[in-house]
């Protein structure tokens, strides 16, 4: 078994609850390497903190093309390597099911 860490540097979010959505999400971040850091269950809907950016923004367009909902994605400044000196971003992906 894997050593998962608390690193993350992607936050999923998907509103509404749907018990479909939340077990495709799932099923589909089992398949990959990707890592669930966190899981928090909130009364509108559910926060998956993943290990990969990449990950969860290949993931995110497969759940547009299957479920047909809405996508906002904000970046949020975490850190700067000190090697490259380059800025390190998290981000944040809202899938919201359309009502």
């Amino acid at each position: 078994m894997k050593e998962i860490k608390m690193y993350y540097e992607a936050i999923l979010q998907l509103r509404p609850i749907n018990k479909t959505l939340i077990e495709f999400a799932l099923q589909q971040i089992k398949n990959s390497d990707c890592n669930i850091v966190k899981e928090e269950e909130l009364k509108t809907g559910i926060n998956l903190y993943l290990s990969s950016k990449r990950f969860a923004v290949t993931l995110t367009k497969r759940l547009k093309k299957k479920f047909n909902g809405t996508v906002k994605v904000t970046k949020t400044l975490h850190t700067r390597d000190r090697q490259t000196s380059k800025n390190v971003y998290r981000i944040t992906i809202c899938f919201r099911l359309k009502q």
